[in-house]
């Protein structure tokens, strides 16, 4: 009985039933057991809906999540792999790659075609602006949407990277399903209604989950979570993110067993001391390779809308476009196909020659431009890391041979040229090191891999808004990478800070009429981005706040906005963000 009361204390939910049982009589029969369990059940998940989930409920949920995240992630690898075998008729999709070279040319060239056709289809049909949907929107879902995202467009989203991925786009899976494992989440957090705190953490659970089982790195799918998608490294999120992480990566080792994605060849050696400013000149290398990679996709994506709207194409036809023009890519470089986990694995391992790591890895830009810029769908963490590591693999076969007397192994630059450039396109140094250390099972290098991030990803952080996926989003005025003091603005509606004509402490007509001659005044839809600057550049203590009818409508005073009303807000939502990044 004492330990009945104790779980009851633990947990208010419970509480109902223990005192019930204390006040019962104690004749009792088990034929009542299942009538009294539904009911324990229903008022559990009452008091979940109303009042939301306890802490170790909320343990529950994240390993429940953990769970269902990391199974989808393993099985949109699975079918990935599946697809490939269908489409390609290879036996191990592991070398599709050099598979693809003994198939005819016009197959070569039609597979990614009638893909990209395919996923055109799925993104005009389901989405609002023909994009497949990846990480950038999970990050803009946990800062501006209480860790939400849209669901119909994310299921079409994983289709179109399923498709993409399967017929020869040059993406990776982690973008996939990484907003699959959102949409899981925010399933979650809508039937429980969780607040904006709860659906961010489960939010976090989710994708570490995802990263986890997709990856076989339990520690950089937690540490992820909190670095790209959360954005900070609070307490009360870190237990749930890491029971979610480690569940996903049960379901992945249940299933692919305790294997790592990349093989290195022999011991890496490193002469300490001697070798590291090269490692800091392939960070800074990396860095510049990673800018431009980056910024070859903006352009494309720049310029393939610009040709659409010129010539009038369908919005649907944009992906098969893009498929042919890889699958022609395709018929000289097949490693571009896919994933490249075999093209990666022969940079590792220093089965390639200089001028092919270095023609392969100027290839692959060019290909995940294209695919990505096509709106096929897809994510940049695996391409990145294909890139790094022929980069690096260039860059060691040129060091190693200058100074051979003081080089280490030429696969050690590979390694490191990996995790620089995929940290330095991920703004997440931390996760990245980790990730690259857990993929490879090599723990020894630390050192030279975490110099070269470093430095790579001091250098791109400069050149663009800190990282691929922020911006992408400040291309479409979503500001989140300058934190929370630049997009909490854009949060708040002008219409639900003002005070309306009724309230007592509204400004007079009079003075309201006299700021609209002047031309200040402020649309009730805009937000307090927009009215902030106008106070600071009239220096009036309010705003009308107006709407301009249609012609032969007079306009309308809704209310007024007041500048202590508008930073009141602000500092309440600043003072709140706080709160949870450092509970």
């Amino acid at each position: 009985m004492s330990c009945a009361i104790g779980w009851c204390a633990a947990s208010h939910v419970f509480y109902p039933v223990c005192a019930g049982l204390m006040h019962a009589p104690r004749q009792f029969s088990f034929r009542e057991l299942p009538r009294r369990f539904a009911a324990w059940v229903w008022r559990g998940w009452h008091v979940i809906l109303t009042r939301g989930p306890g802490r170790i409920q909320f343990w529950f949920i994240a390993l429940l999540i953990g769970v269902v995240a990391g199974g989808a992630a393993v099985l949109f690898r699975l079918g990935v792999e599946l697809l490939q075998r269908r489409f390609y008729g290879t036996e191990d999709p592991r070398f599709v790659s050099s598979f693809a070279e003994t198939l005819p040319w016009f197959w070569i060239v039609l597979i990614p075609v009638l893909g990209g056709l395919l996923v055109g289809l799925i993104l005009d049909r389901f989405t609002t602006d023909n994009r497949a949907k990846s990480v950038a929107e999970v990050i803009e879902g946990a800062a501006l949407n209480d860790g939400r995202v849209e669901t119909r467009e994310g299921m079409a989203s994983a289709a179109a990277s399923l498709i993409t991925l399967s017929t020869g786009g040059s993406t990776g899976r982690e973008g996939p399903v990484v907003h699959l494992a959102a949409v899981i989440s925010s399933w979650v957090s809508n039937r429980i209604n969780a607040d904006g705190i709860t659906g961010r953490d489960l939010l976090g659970c989710a994708v570490a989950a995802a990263v986890s089982a997709s990856f076989n790195a339990p520690i950089a799918g937690a540490l992820f979570a909190l670095e790209v998608i959360l954005r900070h490294f609070a307490v009360h999120a870190f237990a749930p993110i890491v029971i979610a992480s480690v569940a996903g990566t049960v379901i992945s080792r249940l299933t692919f067993g305790d294997v790592t994605e990349f093989v290195l060849a022999g011991d890496s050696m490193l002469a300490f001391y001697v070798e590291l400013p090269a490692f800091l000149i392939l960070g800074l290398l990396s860095g510049l390779v990673a800018v431009l990679m980056m910024r070859a996709v903006f352009l494309a994506d720049d310029f393939g809308s610009e040709m659409r709207r010129r010539i009038g194409l369908p919005r649907f036809i944009r992906p098969a476009i893009a498929g042919l023009a890889l699958g022609v890519l395709a018929l000289g470089f097949p490693h571009i196909i896919g994933v490249g986990y075999e093209t990666t694995s022969a940079a590792l391992t220093g089965q390639l020659l200089w001028h092919e790591a270095v023609v392969f890895c100027l290839i692959k830009c060019v290909a995940v431009a294209v695919t990505i810029a096509g709106r096929m769908g897809g994510g940049i963490f695996s391409p990145s890391l294909m890139v790094g590591a022929l980069l690096g693999l260039a860059f060691g076969l040129a060091a190693t041979g200058i100074f051979p007397e003081v080089s280490g192994s030429t696969t050690l630059y590979a390694l490191a040229g990996m995790g620089a450039v995929a940290a330095a396109v991920l703004g997440a140094p931390i996760s990245t090191t980790l990730i690259v250390f857990e993929l490879t099972g090599d723990w020894q290098t630390g050192l030279a891999v975490m110099v070269a991030v470093s430095m790579s990803t001091a250098v791109a952080s400069r050149m663009v808004d800190r990282s691929f996926f922020l911006t992408q989003l400040e291309r479409r005025n979503v500001h989140l990478s300058k934190g929370p003091q630049a997009y909490l603005l854009a949060m708040f509606r002008v219409a639900n800070v003002m005070r309306p004509p009724d309230d007592p402490g509204a400004a007079p007509e009079d003075a309201l009429w006299a700021a609209i001659e002047d031309g200040i005044w402020v649309n009730p839809n805009a937000t307090l981005e927009t009215a902030l600057p106008i106070f600071e550049t009239t220096t009036r203590p309010f705003l009308p706040v107006l709407s301009v009818g249609d012609e032969g409508q007079p306009p309308k005073i809704h209310g007024t906005l007041f500048h202590v009303d508008a930073l009141r807000a602000y500092n309440r939502a600043l003072a709140a963000t706080a709160a949870e990044e450092h509970s």
